[in-house]
């Protein structure tokens, strides 16, 4: 299988890939064609069919694997696939890992490497909400271990989430050991618990697009309900601790045009969005470094208002 990372411009395919997406659209002059984004592991690109009634054309939509003939070219500077001919495939004639993004570090590794900063948290309170999420909740913890951090932006594969929390969990650990004003166990739990409320914004993969629920609510505030419900399991669960803890949550976005409804008011509050906002925007820098070809200068990203470089290590 040839995977999408590898395409240039003039490459012929006759490949099986998910279909992300599929609309029907019309051109300026009333012609009617489809617009597709086809994925793989690797990444996804665009695709047109200029005349979806003709011959060779199979019946298909969104989320269905297809095998898919045409030639890559390129419109704006950005590779897209010509299609002539689809036909949508049946289950055994792929393998689903093929086509779905996923960490390149070890999903087990990674959890049982959380699990051991779970252990470390002195407070009862604490470690029993998380113990009640990360160990004891099966259904949670599978749909953490498998969802993605973001639907694009950064961390969006499989393992996503968990690999983002760790990362951001690590960075708390950096920053309670150099900082003494910080409450470790306050802020690792905040840390662990701060983006929990993906596991319902975000349905799983293939589909990996937002819920009913995550469009009315976002992650933010479901993730502060998810830790209300938790805490009233939790006979004796101080009050004031579970306010400074949803109150971490709600703030960790740090200003309200990111979308936090709080801003920082606690120490602990402003690491949580520090070591958040770190770890997004370095593995944002990450991706984009590996889907970089050939010049320096990588373009205009607008998640850092700026032009982009790859850095000369000489």
């Amino acid at each position: 299988m040839k995977y999408i990372k590898d395409y240039k411009e003039g490459d012929r395919i006759s490949e099986i890939y998910l279909c992300k997406h599929k609309q029907s659209a019309v051109t300026k002059n009333g012609k009617a064609y489809d617009s597709i984004v086809l994925q793989d592991r690797t990444g996804t690109i665009d695709g047109k069919i200029w005349d979806p009634n003709s011959a060779g054309i199979g019946e298909f939509g969104s989320l269905d694997y297809i095998e898919v003939f045409g030639e890559v070219t390129s419109f704006q500077g950005a590779l897209q696939v010509t299609i002539k001919r689809v036909r949508l495939c049946h289950e055994g004639e792929y393998d689903p890992s093929d086509y779905l993004p996923v960490s390149e570090k070890n999903i087990d590794e990674m959890y049982a490497e959380l699990l051991t900063f779970i252990d470390s948290i002195e407070n009862e309170y604490l470690k029993e909400l998380l113990n009640g999420f990360f160990r004891k909740d099966e259904s949670f913890a599978s749909m953490f271990r498998q969802s993605s951090a973001a639907k694009t932006v950064h961390h969006g594969f499989v393992g996503g989430l968990l690999e983002h929390t760790l990362g951001v969990t690590k960075l708390c650990e950096y920053y309670s050991k150099t900082y003494p004003i910080l409450n470790r166990d306050l802020l690792l739990t905040a840390a662990m618990c701060h983006d929990i409320g993906k596991t319902r914004e975000i349905s799983r993969f293939p589909e990996n697009d937002y819920t009913d629920e995550g469009q009315l609510l976002g992650h933010i505030v479901m993730g502060s309900e998810m830790v209300g419900e938790k805490a009233r399991d939790i006979q004796g669960f101080p009050k004031g601790l579970e306010g400074e803890l949803k109150h971490c949550i709600l703030s960790h976005h740090g200003e309200y045009e990111f979308g936090s409804p709080k801003k920082p008011a606690l120490a602990e509050a402003v690491a949580l969005n520090f070591a958040d906002n770190t770890d997004a925007k370095l593995q944002t820098f990450t991706e984009i470094l590996k889907g970089a070809k050939g010049n320096d200068w990588l373009g205009y990203n607008r998640l850092f208002e700026s032009n982009v470089r790859k850095t000369r290590m000489k």
